[in-house]
């Protein structure tokens, strides 16, 4: 007699309502490196304030996310979205009410960190993981990566046409709204109970203890700080940058070159991930891994180098936006690969902590340093430095499956 299945959400629906739903979450985030210089001249705040909020975001996204994982492996995915989605209105609200720093940054930092741990990437995994054919996981993931990656295109001339027309407060409002539709794509994914709680005997204890002594995990996670310093330092001070440039090089001083800037790594990124996903299905990850982070540098360098202009500046936006979150359907896919889907959104949100560590330190040792030193130079070169840094220790990866004992 052999025992039945759990029934399963069907892929089309998983990557349908999953995808508008980090297409939303990660879209609207995607657009925060707009509001720095509005925000801050209007409270009268540093530049170091605003970074800090962000960076804070970064920080709790990744430390809540290994309990927001393991919340969706043991009770289903819909109910930590619907928790996701309140605290994300919730911090856009705050963000667009107040001129305190300490209660935007509650509203930015903490809320919306929260929220985002419960609304994105690694929960949505999670899903694909439970409900998707092995020989199909890795592709679905880069599906659903390219639809927060068109998110992020899609949001950002969206958001700078609302602070332009509005001002940054009511635009925050108009998102806060926005983000409502958060919550009736979220009650669309609830799975069957059996789903979600099928699998082996291996309790989370024992699945953190076997993939922190694993050499695979501990590299996979190292190089995930990388990616994420990169891209959210980027992410929040390119703007800024341009901003500053604009005394040497006129012509990037207009907000439209980094709104189109912000945009082109958006769409750009549609293809960069789908593509990983892609090639994930056929080549070794690890390598594919490894040529992202270099490749990453290589970039930096060149548009450090070049004269800057508009055409440069786009040149960059777009070679950045086929890197920028190609590595997030690749370090997944391994995770799969290597531990198996019981407990994916679990170990998937603590290689993501690693990345919001990045995250942090790229968001606020930029404006950090831009204070101290009335320039971003410092931290353009610890971004070349750590992007060689992680293109060599994703080498070692191995991509074989963990082998278990067997119970009786």
């Amino acid at each position: 007699m052999t025992q039945s299945q759990p029934m399963k959400l069907s892929m089309t629906r998983i990557l349908l309502l999953g995808g508008l739903l980090v297409t939303l979450s990660m879209g609207i985030r995607h657009g925060f490196g707009l509001f720095n210089l509005p925000i801050t001249t209007t409270n009268g705040w540093g530049r170091e304030t605003f970074a800090f909020a962000i960076a804070l975001q970064n920080l709790m996204w990744g430390m809540s996310q290994p309990f927001t994982g393991a919340l969706a492996d043991r009770f289903g995915s819909f109910r930590v979205m619907l928790v996701g989605a309140v605290l994300y209105i919730g911090g856009l609200l705050l963000m667009a009410t107040t001129t305190s720093a300490f209660t935007f940054t509650i509203g930015a930092g903490l809320l919306i960190g929260l929220a985002q741990s419960a609304s994105t990437y690694s929960i949505v995994y999670g899903l694909i993981g439970r409900n998707v054919d092995p020989e199909k996981r890795v592709w679905a993931m880069g599906v659903a990566a390219a639809a927060g990656s068109f998110g992020q295109f899609l949001m950002i001339p969206v958001e700078q046409g609302l602070i332009s027309s509005l001002g940054p407060n009511d635009a925050l409002l108009i998102l806060a709204l926005l983000a409502s539709l958060l919550i009736p794509l979220s009650m669309g994914l609830k799975e069957p109970k059996g789903n979600f709680q099928a699998g082996s005997s291996q309790t989370i204890s024992e699945a953190l203890k076997e993939a922190f002594s694993t050499r695979s995990f501990q590299l996979l996670t190292l190089g995930y700080f990388v990616c994420g310093f990169q891209v959210v330092f980027i992410g929040v001070h390119l703007a800024p940058y341009l901003k500053d440039m604009s005394a040497i090089f006129p012509e990037v001083g207009n907000p439209q070159v980094a709104t189109i800037s912000l945009a082109l790594i958006g769409l750009f990124n549609v293809f960069g991930t789908f593509y990983a996903g892609v090639l994930g299905q056929r080549f070794p990850k690890r390598y594919l891994l490894s040529s992202i982070y270099v490749t990453r540098s290589i970039v930096i360098i060149g548009f450090l180098l070049i004269p800057l202009s508009p055409t440069s500046t786009y040149i960059f936006a777009a070679l950045m936006g086929l890197l920028w979150l190609s590595t997030v359907p690749l370090t997944n896919g391994l995770v799969a690969q290597i531990f198996g889907v019981k407990y994916l959104s679990m170990l998937s949100g603590v290689v993501f902590f690693s990345h919001q560590i990045g995250s942090f330190m790229g968001a606020y040792l930029g404006g950090y340093l831009f204070d101290k030193t009335g320039s971003y130079n410092v931290v353009w070169m610890i971004a070349i430095g750590l992007g060689a840094f992680a293109g060599l220790i994703n080498l070692p990866i191995k991509e074989q499956s963990i082998l278990r004992p067997q119970t009786a």
